[in-house]
């Protein structure tokens, strides 16, 4: 594997040297798809860079090894230092999503359980808010349609990482396994007996790609605006700045109304869009060995819920790796690195073993 990586090397020397033209910064959609490319491929050439220096060492220290212990020890150490850089290789050049490196949308709707689910939609918003922000990313709200109490039918977030990042630590790479349904119980606050109840949200997790990455017709768009409208229908606009299109060819609906200006709304609707696409493109092109693309649950349906959140043990629990744990607490103030690390090495596993 690692021998078949060599015109990766050629590639990144190509990059490196678009990236030192003045020309290609001047296309800002060029220029970002270039860095993104580069900073994917800087781990995978260093640590290619690591093995064969290391490898080096070890056959000489063994050789040497021979007539003297102590490199016979040293070539121990060494072997070790191989190990792991071969363990990270073998990561990094598994077969992966070409989206991986990355932003990405994260569309939340409540589901079943009324109010209730909207205000756990509002609790997943939270989470993930804060989860961006440990890992020094930045959110920001494309569209929102919020309830009398303070929860959301229906939101849209933006998570954009600074810098190029390499794919596992790229916002859609690391977050593309939280969609799917979720499933909270607990007691509501609106339950006047203190019952037990069970509620689920959807979550659509999508790549931010950019609009030269997407063709998209204009004829092939229909574009309605509106008013604005907050909880309970009360106007918060008084103007038509809300806007909602229409992709007729697929049947994809978008809509945004938190900017007061019309073209703003366009924009962040348009973004909606193409990562919608994108994803249809993606779950239609799927393989039945894309473990990623079948977690991506479509349906706002407890009965097909990924992961549980459960109050009363304090317990969130996965159910597509089985993984468990009783801090949910910490998970919803925004410690997600447990079950986000659990459900990489999953992933890890199903790829390295679809490559053998």
């Amino acid at each position: 594997m690692f021998e078949s990586a060599a015109g990766l090397r050629e590639e990144f020397a190509e990059l490196e040297r678009q990236l030192a033209d003045p020309a290609v910064h001047a296309d800002l959609a060029a220029s970002r798809r270039i860095g993104r490319r580069y900073a994917e491929l800087t781990p995978i050439v260093k640590n290619l860079a690591a093995h064969e220096r290391l490898s080096a060492d070890l056959a000489a220290a063994r050789e040497l090894g021979e007539e003297d212990a102590a490199f016979a020890d040293e070539a121990d150490g060494i072997a070790t230092e191989l190990a792991e850089v071969d363990e990270r290789l073998t990561r990094l050049l598994a077969p992966r999503d070409p989206n991986d490196s990355a932003d990405c949308l994260i569309e939340i709707k409540s589901g079943e359980g009324g109010e209730e689910s909207a205000l756990f939609a509002g609790d997943l918003f939270r989470m993930y808010s804060r989860y961006a922000e440990t890992r020094g990313w930045k959110v920001e709200v494309l569209d929102s349609q919020e309830t009398d109490l303070g929860g959301y039918k229906s939101l849209t977030m933006a998570v954009k990482a600074t810098g190029a990042p390499d794919p596992e630590n790229a916002p859609y790479g690391v977050l593309k396994f939280e969609g799917g349904v979720h499933r909270v119980q607990r007691v509501p606050v609106t339950e006047s007996q203190g019952r037990i109840h069970t509620s689920a949200a959807g979550v659509l997790v999508m790549p931010d790609v950019e609009a030269a990455e997407v063709e998209i017709d204009e004829d092939d768009l229909r574009i309605d605006v509106y008013r604005s409208s907050g909880p309970g229908g009360q106007g918060v606009n008084t103007t038509d700045s809300a806007v909602r299109i229409t992709h007729l060819p697929s049947g994809i609906v978008v809509s945004c109304q938190n900017e007061r200006s019309q073209l703003q709304n366009k924009e962040s609707a348009m973004r909606m869009l193409r990562a919608r696409l994108v994803a249809r493109a993606e779950e239609e092109a799927a393989t039945a060995a894309s473990q990623a693309r079948r977690s991506q649950v479509r349906t706002v349906d407890r009965s097909e819920r990924i992961r549980t959140y459960n109050f009363p043990e304090n317990r969130i629990a996965d159910h597509r790796i089985g993984f468990k744990a009783y801090n949910l607490d910490h998970v919803l103030a925004g410690d997600l690195s447990a079950v986000i690390e659990a459900l990489q090495a999953a992933d890890l596993a199903q790829r390295l073993g679809s490559a053998s």
